[in-house]
């Protein structure tokens, strides 16, 4: 299999700590929801090097490195994985820090008035008088409920934060690549 690039992979998490003796890995994931994480059958997993004095971030290169996942559950908060090849403690602090991503074809798939809101980033936002607003940069928790970040996606310049509420959010539409919010350009 060849190696994707950063750009193709979406990330779950990060490796936080080592679980127990046998290798596993514990994560801290992304999600209130891991259900993409507990999953996967494979995960990529992403050591950035240190940076070091002088290396520009074009040069500074991230190894992804591809795992075979035996087995994932929930614990505490966390999502505890066993990968194949990591067997012993020691293994696994070596990948703590380490990123967790996967491929968005992976995901499980939704109902048709369902969707990941990682599929809502690129997407054009327009208020109900037609106004355009920018493109979804990001969506994000914040706890008491999801946060729109609306902007310019290529120079990621950000416009507004916006809750990601049915009072402001009133339709998605993914074919067109299109959200409809309840929402003033100037607010």
């Amino acid at each position: 299999m060849n190696t994707p690039s950063l750009d193709d992979l979406i990330e779950l998490g990060a490796v936080q700590d080592a679980q127990g003796l046998q290798g596993q890995i514990k994560v801290r994931p992304h999600s209130s929801d891991p259900v993409a994480l507990l999953s996967s059958k494979a995960l990529w997993l992403s050591l950035i090097p240190r940076r070091s004095a002088g290396v520009a971030n074009s040069v500074e290169q991230a190894s992804l490195t591809l795992y075979q996942v035996k087995q994932a559950k929930m614990h505490s908060g966390t999502v505890v994985i066993a990968l194949e090849g990591i067997t012993d403690r020691d293994q696994a602090e070596a990948l703590k820090g380490a990123r967790i991503l996967v491929g968005r074809d992976v995901f499980p798939k939704t109902d048709t008035d369902s969707y990941y809101w990682v599929d809502l980033i690129g997407c054009k936002a327009v208020n109900l008088q037609g106004e355009s607003l920018g493109e979804v940069i990001d969506v994000n928790d914040n706890g008491a409920h999801g946060i729109i970040t609306l902007g310019d996606l290529e120079t990621k310049t950000v416009k507004q934060l916006v809750p990601f509420v049915k009072e402001v959010v009133q339709d998605v539409d993914l074919p067109n690549r299109l959200l409809t919010l309840d929402w003033q350009a100037d607010w």
